[in-house]
């Protein structure tokens, strides 16, 4: 059979391709459309890098989330570049002014912006000094009793809550470490009272993370409960130093400024003992910020006369107070001073307790 070739035209297919609708024009002519043809060529004409945002431009309306991210990113990076260009011109006019320079201004801060209190502490005020030199404590300050501390655990604990004990134990000098064996603390404290404890520390776990701790000043009270959080252990730590030494450290607290935050404050010093061996070069912080009390032990290191550094040791936890009730450890009967409130006491932002 002969086999004769047909040629096939370009224009024809296999499937009927829909006619196109014409697009309809603007009254105004030609002019809308190619003005938006502008905008897309000065899009593309402009640089990969750099993002073309007009000025009602929301990311939110983009749909697509890896589009949306994307756009977020460069919206971030061009007001970083924007921030940096500003900061370095202002020090460029600082320099060149030089002692007529105008004062920096100062950052707003949650802190610094914080509601006033009435039970602030003033350290001149003759009341404080009074309440201090007749509270729970004045036996501690006026140096007639030492420091000696009993930490025990809830019922049962597990492994990192031990060990977590252990190293409170070589932080805060003669601590001792037993276990609670089921026993309830009101047949607890006075066993510690008669073998001369001055405080009792318990710390309580949940799904085998420490949690909570109850501070206990004996014989007479205060005692304090608060919630633990952001617990790290020295094998966790980056960068930590040697265990620590036996030598006592000194004590810092910082921003314990209304009445309830001296008596706290108070409270972690009579920890310690009084008198500091500067020789061991250690420091146990306890620094107040937002009603979060962040423990930190360091070591200072001494490079020269002139420069200081510090090492961390180890362990760090951050606080939290739930409650402070006067006299010892009563669940049921016991008159508490201060408790938290969540709901209300947490409503304004810049309104602190301690």
């Amino acid at each position: 059979m002969d086999i004769t070739e047909v040629p096939v035209s370009q224009d024809s297919t296999g499937k009927k391709k829909k006619n196109k609708k014409p697009k309809k024009k603007s009254p105004e002519g030609n002019a809308e459309g190619s003005g938006v043809e502008k905008e897309e060529e000065k899009m593309e004409k402009s640089e990969p890098g750099a993002a073309a945002f007009p000025p009602t431009f929301s990311v939110s309306e983009i749909k697509n989330k890896q589009r949306r991210h994307l756009m977020f990113m460069k919206f971030k990076q061009e007001k970083r570049k924007q921030k940096m260009q500003l900061k370095k011109k202002k020090k460029k006019e600082r320099e060149a002014l030089g002692d007529k320079a105008p004062p920096k201004e100062v950052p707003k801060t949650i802190e610094n912006q914080r509601v006033f209190d009435e039970t602030m502490v003033d350290p001149e005020d003759e009341e404080v000094a009074f309440d201090e030199g007749t509270d729970e404590f004045s036996a501690y300050f006026n140096g007639l009793t030492n420091p000696k501390v009993l930490i025990t655990t809830s019922d049962r604990p597990r492994g990192r809550t031990v060990k977590f004990c252990e190293q409170l134990a070589t932080v805060i000098p003669n601590a001792h470490v037993y276990y609670r064996r089921g026993l309830a603390l009101k047949r607890v404290i006075p066993q510690c009272v008669a073998r001369n404890f001055t405080y009792l520390m318990v710390i309580n776990e949940d799904r085998k993370m420490p949690n909570g701790m109850v501070l206990c000043h004996l014989p007479d009270g205060p005692t304090a409960h608060f919630k633990i959080s952001s617990v790290r252990l020295r094998k966790e730590m980056k960068r930590r130093g040697k265990d620590p030494t036996e030598h006592s450290p000194e004590v810092i607290l910082n921003n314990f400024s209304t009445r309830l935050g001296h008596s706290i404050g108070r409270l972690f010093a009579a920890l310690f003992p009084q008198d500091p061996q500067f020789v061991g070069r250690q420091v146990a912080t306890f620094h107040n910020q937002r009603d979060f009390v962040f423990f930190r032990f360091h070591r200072y290191i001494f490079k020269n006369e002139k420069k200081v550094g510090i090492q961390e040791l180890g362990p760090r936890f951050t606080l939290k107070l739930r409650s402070l009730q006067k006299g010892t450890f009563d669940s049921k009967f016991g008159e508490y001073e201060w408790v938290l409130k969540r709901h209300e006491m947490d409503a304004c932002r810049r309104k602190f307790q301690l």
